[in-house]
């Protein structure tokens, strides 16, 4: 008789286990602090996104727990394996892809992917058998046979990627993995660490591209002088930050004076004929906005809801800015068509 098994839902990430877990890390160069007692949990199966301002000590922070270099002070398990007494169990379960692609530009794709087989120690079938699912996973199969050297930046990214995959690792390390891509091969980057999340893998990563943050990662940190100043999901930090509003277009400054008068203490722009009002942009706001207007007799020509995002929450914490989006706009006309776009 037939039966069906139910799938197994999804566990919330707070109810996970620990892949990566750091308490009080340290680390300096000479008077330099790096790292000044981080602290960090993050659970199986998530994207941890660790963000903060160059030379802030996210790669230090990488190479720490990938064993390359040793901490100061502190603790950090990887994989359920003690960084500083068991760091050839470290080394099993972990892979990493640096800021640069790790390739050998004399082999060809498949060939790199066999000396990485032969490195972990697969077995010449099983190395085999990695690397054409490899291939065909990251959409190299048909430049298999060419050399890495002739390779654009993106393909050279995925074969990157699909090496550090080679021993099925539990956790990996992408310290900034999409530097230097076009936005497509960024994107098709994106997907594939998605697909590796949404089959078991914990993904630590560096990024000075916010908006990649945002798309990914379940838990994102701020690093900023050697301390965590602030940690969450992306909506929590960019509540924390002020700045929501909703900027209104009119046709006359006559209406502009009677708006300005329905919302004391908002901030008048007469050269555009626009006015802005402080806001989060929620719906229930947004209509309590055009009740009072049409109770004052005014009609708006548009109207646009400005929220903060990353970017600011990055200039709001470390006073640096960064190569991502300042904010995101709907802007909404008169006709009501409706358009989302960015500045």
């Amino acid at each position: 008789m037939a039966s069906s098994v139910m799938p197994t839902p999804r566990q919330a990430p707070e109810s996970r286990p620990a892949a990566v877990s750091v308490t009080g890390l340290r680390k300096s160069y000479g008077d330099k602090t790096v790292l000044d007692g981080i602290d960090l949990s993050i659970p199986a199966g998530t994207v941890f996104a660790l963000l903060g301002p160059n030379g802030a000590g996210k790669t230090t922070t990488v190479q720490i727990l990938s064993t390359l270099i040793a901490a100061d002070g502190g603790r950090a398990l990887v994989a359920g394996h003690d960084i500083s007494t068991a760091p050839d169990g470290v080394r099993s379960a972990i892979g990493v892809t640096g800021q640069f692609a790790a390739l050998d530009d004399l082999l060809t794709a498949e060939e790199n992917l066999l000396l990485m087989a032969d490195l972990l120690r697969l077995g010449k079938r099983e190395g085999r058998a990695r690397t054409r699912e490899l291939l065909e996973r990251f959409d190299i199969a048909d430049v298999a046979g060419k050399r890495a050297a002739t390779f654009s930046g993106g393909m050279r990214r995925r074969l990157d990627l699909a090496m550090t995959l080679v021993g099925d690792p539990q956790v990996i390390f992408l310290d900034e993995p999409t530097t230097g891509l076009d936005p497509r091969s960024r994107r098709t980057m994106w997907d594939t660490v998605r697909t590796l999340v949404a089959g078991g893998t914990t993904v630590f990563l560096t990024t000075q591209y916010l908006e990649e943050a945002d798309q990914l990662a379940d838990r994102i940190a701020v690093l900023d002088g050697g301390r965590i100043v602030a940690e969450g999901t992306a909506d929590e930090l960019k509540a924390r930050i002020p700045g929501a509003h909703v900027r209104l277009r009119f046709n006359g400054p006559d209406e502009l004076d009677r708006a300005a008068a329905a919302f004391p203490g908002s901030a008048r722009d007469d050269e555009n004929l626009a006015l802005r009002v402080a806001g989060d942009g929620g719906l229930d706001a947004l209509r309590a906005l055009l009740d009072r207007l049409d109770a004052a007799g005014v009609s708006a020509a548009g109207f646009s809801v400005h929220t903060p995002d990353l970017d600011d929450v990055f200039l709001a914490l470390t006073g640096q800015g960064t190569t991502g989006t300042p904010f995101t706009s709907l802007h909404v006309d008169a006709d009501t068509h409706v358009k989302e776009n960015q500045r």
